[in-house]
């Protein structure tokens, strides 16, 4: 094959895949925008369940029992369920700016401080799922590839602890709880 049109062909998919990213990412948008109700509910995320997806000593397991094309269709299934925690890690992290950003207002320094740091670990958790969820679609092509959203998953257990801590300052009597038990 010439070299040029294999990177004619290479751009054509970095391309496609840039397109399908942008409108998986943006109908899943509406699709939540719609639900006005649910909008502004934090939806509890199983830490243990989504630190089992990124694991890669459970992907190479699961390589090593089973055959190629299974392999390959249970590993784009974890991808899929991947994305899905992913997403709501992202929304939650929306929310959780904007209550931060409510937070800043407070005349207490601790809280402001700590409204401070929970934006910028929510901001970061948003724009690492951006990339994770770019990954995780390209790796569901190429199931072999590398897993992309562990830093969502590390990311989002900082940002858990920051939630904790802001609602416990603002409101000691009501526990605030990101992740599921």
């Amino acid at each position: 094959m010439n070299p040029s049109t294999l990177a004619v062909i290479l751009v054509v998919f970095a391309i496609t895949a840039l397109l399908y990213v942008g409108y998986s990412t943006v109908s899943k948008k509406l699709q939540t925008s719609k639900d006005n109700s649910r909008s502004f509910q934090i939806e509890p995320l199983d830490v243990e369940a989504f630190r089992n997806l990124v694991d890669p000593a459970e992907r190479e397991y699961l390589r090593r029992r089973l055959p190629a094309p299974e392999f390959r269709e249970v590993q784009r299934q974890r991808l899929r369920a991947m994305a899905d925690y992913v997403h709501v890690a992202a929304r939650n992290a929306a929310i959780l700016v904007s209550i931060a950003q409510a937070a800043l207002s407070s005349s207490d320094p601790r809280t402001v401080e700590t409204a401070r740091h929970l934006i910028d670990n929510a901001m970061l958790v948003r724009r690492n799922a951006f990339y994770a969820l770019f990954r995780i679609n390209v790796a569901l092509a190429w199931p072999n590839s590398g897993l992309a959203a562990a830093p969502i998953l590390h990311g989002y257990e900082r940002l858990n602890g920051s939630a904790m801590l802001l609602g416990r300052l603002q409101n000691p009597a009501v526990p605030v709880r990101i992740s599921a038990m």
